[in-house]
């Protein structure tokens, strides 16, 4: 059954940095959830694409070949294959990411910062 998520709720639930939630799937794919602070490692992934949308607060997105910086109500996709670094500025940035179930969040790299088993919110 079908339900409503509200996602300040959803941002309450936790305080970590770097540990995405699930907040549900559609087909193949998941909606997550995500406080970001400071910088994230760089990494790429090789088959998926990833979309962040900022929800709130301020990111930078590192990309080899310029930053590309996002305000609350911003989003950017990540084609496969290329490398990024997403950063929060000014302090904490809540992030809401549409990605592949097969999404790893270090990419092929391998860190403490590496979670595999997800939370669930839904």
């Amino acid at each position: 059954m079908p339900k409503k998520i509200n996602l300040a709720d959803a941002f309450s639930r936790f305080d970590d940095a770097w540990n995405p939630r699930i907040l549900g799937d559609v087909n193949d794919a998941q909606v997550k959830v995500a406080k970001f602070r400071g910088a994230f490692d760089w990494h790429h992934h090789d088959d998926e694409d990833e979309m962040f949308l900022v929800v709130s607060g301020r990111m930078r997105m590192g990309l080899r070949d310029g930053d590309i910086d996002l305000d609350a109500g911003e989003l950017i996709v990540v084609p496969a294959g290329v490398e990024h670094r997403p950063e929060a500025l000014g302090g904490e940035c809540h992030v809401l990411m549409f990605e592949p179930a097969t999404t790893l969040n270090t990419g092929t790299e391998e860190s403490e910062r590496t979670r595999r088993d997800l939370e669930r919110l839904d």
